[in-house]
């Protein structure tokens, strides 16, 4: 079993399999065509074993679309991903990184995340797909 894996940043010829593993992972894939800039994804063999996004809102983002192909997961590929995402926020220097989780509460917290209210959130966050439409109104808002 390998655990070589390269992050680079998305490209329009991974719109397809990114959407596919969003779907796979029961996560939104709304609006990946206009934000693939904002996405890297981790590759193996050719092949997109991970995805995350960053959706810049002004002067905030929302971490969106953290998805790892089952048989990659435990092998620090969301981690990984994570961590470039963050590191890539701070270099753009966005103030703030939020995000919607229905899963993955336990997940992000390693990562300087805290649970807030959703009503909370920036107007810019509050207006984004995955706000108004992509994530149910259940899901756990978070800050970093």
């Amino acid at each position: 079993m390998t655990t070589d894996f390269t992050i680079r940043g998305a490209q329009s010829a991974d719109q397809a399999e990114i959407e596919r593993l969003l779907i796979d992972s029961h996560l939104p894939s709304e609006g990946i065509a206009a934000l693939l800039n904002g996405f890297l994804v981790a590759e193996s063999n050719a092949h997109i074993v991970g995805v995350v996004g960053l959706e810049a809102c002004g002067e905030y983002a929302l971490l969106r679309s953290t998805a790892v192909s089952p048989d990659w997961r435990g092998r620090g590929v969301g981690r990984r991903l994570v961590e470039r995402a963050v590191a890539r926020a701070e270099s753009q220097g966005i103030r703030a990184l939020y995000l919607l989780t229905t899963t993955a509460e336990q997940f992000f917290p390693r990562f300087g995340f805290g649970a807030v209210d959703r009503q909370s959130m920036p107007p810019s966050i509050q207006g984004s797909i995955e706000f108004q439409s992509a994530c149910p109104a259940s899901a756990i808002a978070m800050r970093r």
